[in-house]
């Protein structure tokens, strides 16, 4: 096999992501269908899912809210259905979490943010494990941050959680390469879009600085001074699921243009 035809993804993988409706989800499940997959989104809003329909009517989406195990489990049941099995999980639902020092944050709103950032996580490896067991092209990609690596004042929950998932990817891949399933970790840096907009005009407040001040502030920190795109991300998960990429498992793989601090 040239190089060449190793950094072509595989056509006719079956895709799962979680929160793949709007955001970088959205971009990754687009880059999947560009690829020749097949693709199942789940997302908790109805809007994005019925927005996400509409641009994309060979594709399966469910409603599903991450942190109720009951839904999560009737996901792969859609998928089971649907597509006979699974060979590419993409663990993308998480929510940014409270912006706030660790003597304001409530116990609520840490829980919170780690069942939907890290439990929710943990519940759909668990239902896709069996499935991609089955599967000769199996992948399991964890979307984390560059938080996973770094530390973010203000922003504990969040950045507490992207670390857990680098230990959780860690361990699966130890625990499952043996049944040739190779695990990864995705670690976006800072994300243009209105997520980051909404980020930079929370931290602003925090800090009481001018929200233009604070976003430059912000691009200092990369060491290309500019930030990412989703496109960039989904580009990384492609490769990923390439033939070329059939030896990379356990890695936590930042795309972020090198961020240096938080």
């Amino acid at each position: 096999m040239s190089v060449l035809n190793r950094l072509v993804p595989y056509t006719g993988l079956r895709v799962l992501i979680s929160g793949g409706a709007a955001g970088i989800g959205e971009v990754l499940a687009a880059a999947y269908m560009e690829a020749g997959a097949k693709v199942h989104v789940c997302d908790v809003s109805e809007a994005a899912l019925a927005s996400f329909r509409d641009r994309y009517p060979d594709s399966v989406a469910t409603r599903a809210d991450v942190g109720d195990p009951a839904q999560i489990e009737a996901v792969f049941k859609v998928q089971r259905e649907q597509f006979g099995g699974l060979d590419v999980l993409v663990n993308n639902a998480g929510i940014a979490g409270p912006t706030a020092g660790i003597d304001a944050i409530t116990d609520e709103e840490w829980q919170r943010t780690v069942d939907i950032n890290l439990t929710g996580q943990y519940r759909f490896a668990h239902h896709a494990v069996p499935m991609l067991k089955e599967s000769p092209n199996a992948h399991l990609i964890h979307i984390a941050s560059v938080a996973g690596r770094l530390g973010y004042a203000w922003r504990t929950p969040y950045a507490a959680t992207k670390w857990a998932i680098i230990g959780l990817m860690k361990s699966l891949a130890s625990e499952l390469g043996e049944s040739d399933i190779r695990v990864n970790a995705l670690l976006p840096g800072i994300v243009e879009g209105p997520r980051m907009d909404g980020v930079i005009r929370a931290r602003a407040e925090q800090m009481n600085v001018p929200e233009a001040e604070m976003r430059e502030e912000y691009l200092q920190k990369i060491s290309l001074k500019r930030m990412v795109t989703a496109e960039d991300v989904a580009a990384m998960a492609l490769f990923l699921c390439s033939p070329a990429a059939r030896n990379v498992t356990g890695q936590a793989i930042s795309v972020d243009g090198n961020v240096e601090y938080l």
